[in-house]
């Protein structure tokens, strides 16, 4: 895209920094949000305030759209002349969404002859720009291509998964989902922490220690499943079984929470009566499979 002309729709703190990186980077950038008042101070750097949303994606080839949820990304493209200015255009939906959301997207932009992509960035703002910002993207591959330069100002991680515009969405949920497992995990440690009287913070230190290798450790495990070889290689699933039951009894024994531990335990119970115990650790999967 040789004119470096962008819009940016939505002017929450994410989107300000989307319109600076494309300003430091010599973007001519339009922007328009629901609230006028967010457009001065980026105007004053030199972007152009749009005074509608239609008038803000007719300005450029090419409109991201960055705002809380996708039902405020949908009231946007419901606004009037909205639809009739995306014709002939990109919209790239940086908007987190789950994956019905972004197939719903995508089919809505192509009806209005717009070509689309599906965004999700994982990191905060002032993360935003850094050769290792991680941003995942699907859509079509020529719309992918003809948006890399512009996806790459933005943050030099960009992982392109594919065709299917839903990619994106699933991608970043699954991650979420990992983050998340390991946040009650680490919240159940700290009462665990909590109750022996030892320093919170200090068990947060070492925990950070050990991530770079439980990181390597998942890694391998996502091979092991993609393989469907579970013969033991790092882990065997006897060893989780024991240590989930011992975190178990341990909250029980302490008078703490124990529904993260009877959760953790629970599954490697079943697992072990699936017969998976001389397995590798990651055939739990085949029992969330059925």
């Amino acid at each position: 895209m040789g004119n470096k002309q962008i819009t940016v729709l939505g002017l929450g703190s994410m989107g300000q920094t989307l319109v600076r990186l494309f300003l430091d980077k010599g973007y001519e950038v339009t922007v328009w949000n629901r609230t006028a008042g967010k457009a001065d101070a980026l105007a004053a750097r030199g972007a152009v305030a749009a005074r509608s949303a239609a008038d803000a994606v007719r300005a450029s080839p090419v409109a991201v759209m960055c705002v809380y949820d996708y039902r405020a990304a949908d009231a946007i493209l419901a606004m009037e002349g909205v639809a009739a200015a995306l014709d002939g255009r990109l919209l790239v939906q940086l908007t987190t969404g789950s994956p019905q959301d972004a197939r719903e997207a995508e089919a809505w932009a192509h009806r209005q002859g717009a070509s689309y992509l599906e965004g999700a960035i994982q990191a905060a703002p002032d993360q935003m720009g850094q050769p290792d910002t991680p941003i995942l993207v699907s859509g079509a591959e020529a719309a992918f291509r003809a948006a890399e330069p512009l996806l790459q100002v933005l943050g030099g991680g960009i992982v392109y998964l594919g065709g299917k515009a839903s990619a994106a969405a699933a991608m970043d949920l699954a991650t979420l989902s990992t983050i998340y497992g390991t946040l009650l995990g680490f919240l159940h440690g700290a009462r665990v922490a909590e109750h022996e009287g030892f320093d919170v913070a200090e068990y947060g230190r070492i925990v950070a220690g050990i991530m770079p290798t439980f990181a390597g450790f998942l890694q391998h495990e996502g091979g092991v499943i993609q393989s469907g070889d579970f013969a033991i290689s790092q882990s065997p699933m006897r060893i989780s079984i024991e240590a989930t039951q011992r975190i178990l009894q341990t909250a029980q024994q302490a008078g703490i929470n124990t529904e993260f531990p009877a959760f953790a335990a629970g599954l490697f119970k079943r697992a072990d009566a699936a017969g998976l115990g001389g397995e590798e650790v990651a055939a739990l999967i085949k029992l969330l499979r059925s």
